[in-house]
């Protein structure tokens, strides 16, 4: 009879107080949990030994029986199928932990607190590139495969994007590659799909737009608008403005933490009374440390939802807050700023002997480079007419 059992007979017998197990035929037999969860295992003899070994979960009874036939084979062939079994499972897990997707995910948590826009570039990749190689073991990754990814990408996110996500699998694959002793990166030079000189941005704002910029701004309250302001008066990177907190505010100075910048020592930028003023109308939200915040426990987020929604107030389109920071830096130049002042207003290193040997702050310097760009910044808001007409002139008109 145990022979003839059906798969609608396997459903119906019931659970007991007990395990139990009820023979199928040969050395097959269903193990019934007091849970009423149901499952094979085949008993054999392997090397004068009583084994069992227990079979994949939710199989059909013909799938169990074929898997105890292949058991059977395999003792047939001098093979412990208990033993192949572990054997198996454990190459599983390292072909588990060697796909792109594993390793990824092993980068951006060892690496990913000194990596700039971590979320970003992790996104980027769980989104763009792990539904393609992301269960391929690395190793196996050739060059063709990132090319087919990068074309796809370029069709339908752009070459700008179809770059990115190259830089962020290259830092991926380098990272590899020195943690294995075979690993070599397929991604080699001269795959990307922009030149530098074209994926250089040159983007500032006219006196025009910054006048529909600025003004929409002040007319808008919250944090986001602030935050555009503040980028302008101040020339800062945008992410070094968004997570701004109060206890970087010491008096009119702003105090960038070593921890918080590129460069990785302490930023002093001496703000001018118009970068106080855009923080003093900033609310302050149930007492949050941080200055741009909707909640005031986290930094702003949201910046494309709520850009996309001020672009259309201001009626200017194609600029990204970046912009606002090589736009600063341009109207220093306009009021006269010296370059090297400039640059450290930015948080840029001097290079040379200069940018080694010279530790002076300059701070009287970047406290009047900042008073010149805002003032640069009030006379493109409400430009005079400064060209007086000559009394010779005038009565030349007249005749």
């Amino acid at each position: 009879m145990a022979r003839h059992i059906t798969d609608l007979g396997v459903k119906n017998l019931k659970p007991r107080a007990q395990r139990y197990e009820k023979p199928i035929g040969g050395n097959l037999f269903l193990v019934v949990q007091p849970s009423g969860r149901k499952s094979y295992a085949v008993r054999y003899r392997y090397a004068g030994k009583t084994r069992k070994l227990t079979l994949s979960g939710g199989l059909s009874l013909v799938a169990a029986r074929r898997e105890a036939a292949d058991a059977l084979y395999q003792i047939e062939r001098g093979v412990d199928p208990g033993v192949a079994r572990v054997q198996q499972k454990q190459a599983q897990r390292l072909a588990d932990a060697d796909t792109f997707a594993a390793i990824a995910a092993e980068y951006f948590r060892r690496e990913g607190r000194g990596l700039r826009s971590v979320k970003r570039r992790q996104q980027t990749i769980d989104r763009l590139v792990v539904p393609v190689i992301g269960n391929r073991p690395i190793g196996a990754i050739k060059r063709s495969e990132i090319v087919r990814l990068l074309d796809r990408i370029e069709e339908v996110n752009g070459p700008s994007m179809a770059d990115d996500v190259l830089a962020f699998v290259r830092k991926i694959m380098n990272w590899h590659a020195t943690r294995s002793d075979e690993f070599r990166s397929p991604v080699v030079r001269g795959m990307a799909r922009t030149k530098p000189q074209e994926r250089a941005r040159t983007r500032i704002l006219s006196d025009d737009e910054l006048r529909s910029v600025l003004r929409t701004a002040a007319d808008q309250k919250g944090a986001f608008p602030a935050l555009i302001q503040f980028l302008l008066f101040t020339a800062a990177r945008r992410d070094e403005a968004r997570n701004m907190t109060r206890a970087e505010l010491e008096g009119s100075d702003w105090i960038l933490p070593a921890a918080r910048n590129k460069v990785k020592v302490d930023l002093i930028r001496p703000l001018s009374p118009a970068a106080l003023d855009i923080l003093n109308r900033v609310p302050r939200i149930d007492g949050g440390e941080f200055v741009f915040s909707n909640s005031g426990r986290r930094p702003f987020s949201g910046l494309s939802k709520a850009k996309k929604k001020f672009d259309k107030a201001a009626g200017v389109h194609g600029w990204t807050l970046h912009d606002l920071r090589r736009t600063a830096r341009s109207l220093m130049s306009r009021a006269g700023v010296n370059s090297d002042h400039a640059e450290r207003c930015l948080g840029h290193v001097i290079g040379g002997v200069r940018g080694v040997y010279d530790r002076h702050q300059f701070y009287n310097e970047k406290r009047d480079a900042y008073a010149a760009l805002a003032a640069q910044i009030a006379r493109i808001l409400t430009p005079v007419d400064n060209v007086t007409e000559m009394p010779a002139a005038r009565k030349s008109r007249r005749k």
